[in-house]
This record gives C-alpha cells, sequence and structure tokens, in this order.
C-alpha cells in the first residue's frame, strides 16, 4: 500500500515524464496520505488504443491519462481529494511537449479488507 497505477495513450510515450512523475506521486502521498515511502508501488500501463468523443482515433489528437491509487481505508474525502488533485496536476506537469490535447484524472479508492501483500 498504496498500489498505484497510471493507464495511458501510448502517444504520450515520448513526452510523459514518468520517472518524475512517480518520484513526485509518492512523495505527494507521503505528504498527504501519511502513506511510508517504501509501501509506494506504482505500474505504468500504455494503452495502444485510445478513443475520444466522435474523434477518428487514427487523427490521435487526444491523449488520456487516469491514475488509480488504491489506500487502506481510513482517509478523509479531503485527504483524498487533495491527494488527486495533485495528481492531476502533476500529470499535467510531467507531460510535456506532446502534439495532443492531454486528458487527466485521478481518483482513490479504499483497498478492500482481504487486501494483503508479500515482499521477497
Amino acid at each position: 500500500m498504496p498500489q498505484i497505477t497510471i493507464d495511458y495513450s501510448d502517444l504520450m510515450e515520448d513526452a510523459f515524464d514518468r520517472e518524475g512523475f512517480a518520484r513526485a506521486l509518492h512523495e505527494a502521498t507521503v505528504e498527504i496520505a501519511a502513506a511510508k515511502p517504501e509501501a509506494c508501488k506504482t505500474q505504468f500501463r500504455p494503452s495502444a488504443f485510445t478513443a475520444f468523443g466522435y474523434e477518428d482515433p487514427g487523427a490521435r489528437g487526444h491523449a488520456v491519462a487516469h491514475v488509480t491509487i488504491g489506500l487502506l481505508a481510513g482517509r478523509t474525502d479531503e485527504t483524498k481529494a487533495r491527494l488527486t488533485e495533485t495528481a492531476v496536476e502533476l500529470l499535467r506537469k510531467h507531460v510535456t511537449g506532446g502534439a495532443f490535447t492531454l486528458h487527466a484524472s485521478a481518483e482513490i479508492r479504499d483497498l478492500d479488507p482481504s487486501y494483503r501483500k508479500a515482499e521477497g
């Protein structure tokens, strides 16, 4: 915990500073949600196909990035909102120079009480 995934349009590859984004998001998650740094884990999942509205997908004029942060239950709605707002701001900061319109979003979900992890 936290379990972080970023689903994003692959046309962002060259414009997305994933390493910088992950570091900044981990720092924000520690500060805002009282997570431990060593507990922050992030996976990036590029999508080869993104559809936006009625646009021809071949036009590739829009990119979508969505951050999902799974936390153990107990954070206030205010804490969750602050963290998602920060995640969206960080996406905008770390996706630069692309010839597309970025649609950035984020959400927090409480991990199910059955959540378990193993290391090693």
